[in-house]
């Protein structure tokens, strides 16, 4: 077999259970990455001449486990050697090890997996970091690529991160009920972060940061294959993606951003929306929303549309109060307010937003929709000044470029009928 690709796709595919499984048997961080790494070695050696293991992630812990314990035998000669059982004949530990991958066992092991790299003395950025080199596999270059920062910085930001995991003494028992509950709810945002991540990129650095997009779903989608039952984590399963679906459409051949409405709606991925939206109605039946069931609600609502016209205003609308009274935000109300001008008029979204002034005085989003609405009241003079400060508070020349099509396309859409703009 000279054909690589499914050692990669198996590899990708076992590396939580078999990295949070040797996390467990050395309790460092280091020394379970270092272990799976070398078993990854002996697996692209042997794999291809004979054919894959019964279970690549059994095989993967147990040659992983063997030669780290080989590794601290030569560095460490005067300890006593680990009991005859681990290390053991291969085969037959393969088969024990791969009658458990489906218990418990190994559940509790991803888990721990991902609440160690989300653990609470961890900044954001740091989580991120963590998560995508220990639980994705992602290389430092491919991390620092997409976060826009040198090698060196990124090394620097999962060094850190590791440190202060091993200095704060993380216990690796079995998390218990209340534990779980409570850092289920990091996990969740951990990734929801991973795909903003990868979703806000725009212009040329679109398609180096599309893989997070891609990551993120794939470490929902195994969440959710933990908790099968959670709504929540269907909820922003199906959150990402419906968003992911409308990729391809986003950007032109330029890389520059396709508002919603302008989009070619033929080029949204039609099967991740099928999946998406029968997660989105599977968790809606269990009657205890949250906030990613709403947003993933808003974005099926999208979805559903075949053309802009036939987008349900009125309950997005609904929606976005709904999401207003679960995590009240003035980004929240800002984005009702874009809803509430579809079905009430500019008028009445001006007058939503207006309060909201003082809280959001530096974000720039705020100054183009306030701009778009002053100018469909025909109110230009006073548009054109909101949507300078909106230039002048991009922060990057990506954003002051979508603000400005967005400004383009108001400017032209303003020009009486029959009317081209300068005459």
């Amino acid at each position: 077999m000279t054909d690589t690709a499914w050692i990669d796709a198996a590899l990708t595919s076992a590396r939580p259970q078999a990295v949070g499984a040797l996390l467990r048997y050395f309790r460092n961080l280091d020394t379970a990455e270092e272990a799976y790494q070398n078993a990854c070695l002996r697996a692209l050696k042997t794999w291809p001449q004979n054919g894959p293991p019964r279970d690549a992630a059994a095989w993967l812990i147990m040659v992983g486990r063997n030669v780290a314990i080989d590794d601290i035998r030569r560095g460490k000669k005067q300890e006593a050697l680990p009991d005859d059982a681990a290390i053991s004949d291969l085969g037959d530990a393969e088969e024990e090890l791969a009658e458990r991958l489906d218990g418990s066992h190994y559940r509790d092991d991803i888990l721990r997996l991902l609440f160690i790299c989300c653990h609470p003395d961890l900044p954001a950025t740091q989580q991120i970091a963590l998560a995508l080199r220990i639980v994705s596999g992602l290389t430092v270059r491919q991390i620092a690529r997409a976060f826009l920062v040198s090698e060196a910085a990124m090394e620097q930001r999962i060094t850190r991160a590791k440190a202060r995991v091993a200095d704060a003494n993380v216990p690796f028992e079995t998390p218990g009920a209340v534990e779980r509950s409570e850092r289920l709810v990091s996990v969740a945002a951990m990734i929801y972060l991973i795909f903003n991540e990868g979703y806000s990129a725009s212009g040329d650095t679109a398609d180096i940061r599309k893989p997070l997009c891609e990551e993120a779903i794939r470490l929902a989608r195994l969440l959710l294959r933990l908790f099968q039952s959670e709504p929540e984590i269907m909820g922003l399963t199906a959150l990402l993606l419906l968003q992911h679906a409308r990729a391809e459409a986003r950007f032109d051949g330029e890389g520059a951003v396709i508002l919603l409405d302008d989009q070619d709606r033929s080029l949204w991925n039609q099967t991740m929306i099928a999946e998406g939206l029968a997660l989105i109605d599977k968790a809606m039946r269990h009657r205890r929303s949250g906030p990613y069931q709403v947003q993933a609600a808003i974005a099926a609502l999208h979805a559903r549309a075949e053309k802009p016209e036939e987008t349900d205003w009125t309950q997005i609308d609904l929606l976005y109060g709904a999401l207003e009274i679960m995590q009240p935000s003035p980004v929240v109300t800002l984005n009702r307010a874009v809803a509430v001008s579809k079905v009430r008029g500019p008028e009445a979204g001006l007058e939503m937003i207006e309060p909201l002034a003082p809280r959001l005085s530096n974000y720039f989003h705020y100054f183009g929709v306030r701009g778009a609405f002053l100018m469909q009241l025909g109110r230009n003079d006073e548009a054109r000044t909101t949507f300078d400060r909106a230039i002048a508070l991009a922060n990057t020349s990506a954003e002051a470029a979508h603000i400005r099509m967005h400004l383009d396309r108001l400017q032209r859409d303003s020009q009486p009928r029959g009317k081209k703009a300068g005459q």
